[in-house]
């Protein structure tokens, strides 16, 4: 199919951590609808694990399409330039029709939509007339938003400060405000007249945005694609984007700014099933967000997830080790992430726990202890794990721990 010269159009998903950004993205790229698209998927910690889960649920390497990692920092400061350089790559080569950007869940949409509207001076390669924004979307989580905000009330006071767990404040009031369309999701979760109550919250911060309301991500594609909706005129009148373009972005790392820790927990040995569930049940109330893959003990066919936002953490089958899939398709894995092989293990594959916590004055230490303690020991590793009891059996996710009414 031959391609144009025409600008590739863009659509940037922004919104809190654990908003459900990344399962939007996978129904995207799942949907029915033909879209020859290149991805980009934005992580604040060292290990990018949204790129995994949209490998892992998409069968995105047995598609045309491509997906490119950035790693340990924002696309809204520190790896602007990065930014850059990848999707003039991708522009090189022109062999997508359009791309889809998932920044981090403290990165600020401003400065990245800025970036792809005029341009960074410290990246050589220039966006305008190459890309064009499409739409800003923002997902919002409803159940952590009315939750962790005392029913919206908070988000109208001048004297809003950090507490506890929450989502940093400033972040996130910048996803609201400055979007096209608004993502409520999770809306499952929250009784429909809090919903009105929430949307009109919403409508008064950014009456400019359609608001749509989902759960599990799922959208119309042609709600959030080749809609149209994003004026640069318009969204330069925004007092965030003028206070942007007179200040600047000052900060080294949008973690810093916003006093989020986060670290990488690895095991190559499987979880004992009980023990795991309980330590999931009862994370630290510092952690804002936990993700990932994970290995149950006796469930060697499948690779469990785990989800936390705010309160609300579940965990239950997510996605396939690529030891169970026929020979074919590992080896395309192969080939389009050679370090997957580096890893491999010649019993078990790509079987393993990568997980992923993000949050405010946790004990790192201590709960990097807690994880170890559900490792199997040497002892258990030469048990019948079929034996142990498996509470991640439901067909989704199940929810381990919610936030009291």
């Amino acid at each position: 199919m031959p391609f144009n010269n025409d600008p590739i159009p863009v659509t940037i998903l922004s919104g809190s951590l654990g908003a459900g950004k990344t399962t939007t993205l996978n129904h995207i790229l799942s949907s029915e609808q033909e879209l020859n698209a290149a991805i980009l998927v934005n992580d604040m910690g060292e290990v990018n694990v949204d790129a995994d889960l949209v490998e892992r649920e998409s069968d995105l390497t047995q598609n045309d399409d491509e997906i490119i990692e950035m790693s340990n920092g924002c696309i809204c400061c520190r790896l602007r330039g990065d930014m850059l350089d990848e999707v003039g790559r991708l522009a090189e080569e022109r062999d997508f029709e359009y791309l889809l950007v998932e920044s981090s869940g403290i990165s600020e949409p401003i400065p990245v939509a800025q970036t792809f509207a005029r341009g960074f001076e410290d990246a050589e390669f220039d966006p305008t007339g190459v890309y064009e924004l499409d739409t800003m979307v923002s997902v919002v989580d409803a159940h952590s938003f009315w939750q962790g905000f005392d029913s919206g009330e908070v988000l109208t006071d001048d004297e809003m400060e950090p507490q506890g767990n929450r989502v940093p404040e400033e972040a996130l009031m910048d996803q609201i405000e400055f979007c096209d369309v608004l993502l409520l999701n999770k809306c499952d979760l929250v009784p429909d007249d809090e919903l009105e109550e929430m949307e009109a919250v919403l409508k008064t911060l950014q009456p400019r945005a359609k608001i749509i309301r989902t759960e599990h991500g799922a959208v119309d594609p042609e709600e959030i694609l080749n809609t149209g909706r994003f004026d640069f005129e318009e969204a330069s009148q925004s007092a965030g984007w003028k206070r942007e373009l007179q200040h600047g972005h000052h900060h080294e790392s949008a973690a810093d700014e916003h006093g989020v820790t986060s670290f990488v927990f690895d095991a190559d040995r499987p979880f004992h099933p009980e023990r795991i569930a309980r330590l999931f049940a009862d994370l630290p109330d510092g952690i804002v967000r936990a993700k990932g893959f994970f290995w149950s003990a006796g469930r060697e066919d499948i690779a469990m997830g785990l989800d936390k936002a705010g309160q609300s953490v579940r965990a239950g089958p997510k996605g396939t080790w690529i030891a169970t899939l026929p020979k074919a398709q590992q080896e395309r894995y192969f080939a389009a992430r050679p370090g997957i092989k580096e890893d491999w293990d010649d019993q078990w594959g790509d079987r393993g726990s990568g997980l992923v916590f993000i949050g405010r004055e946790f004990d790192q230490e201590t709960l990097i202890e807690r994880l170890e303690d559900c490792v199997l020991s040497d002892a258990e590793m030469e048990e019948d794990w079929n034996e142990y009891p498996d509470p991640f059996t439901a067909d989704e996710q199940r929810e381990l721990a919610l936030a009291d009414d």
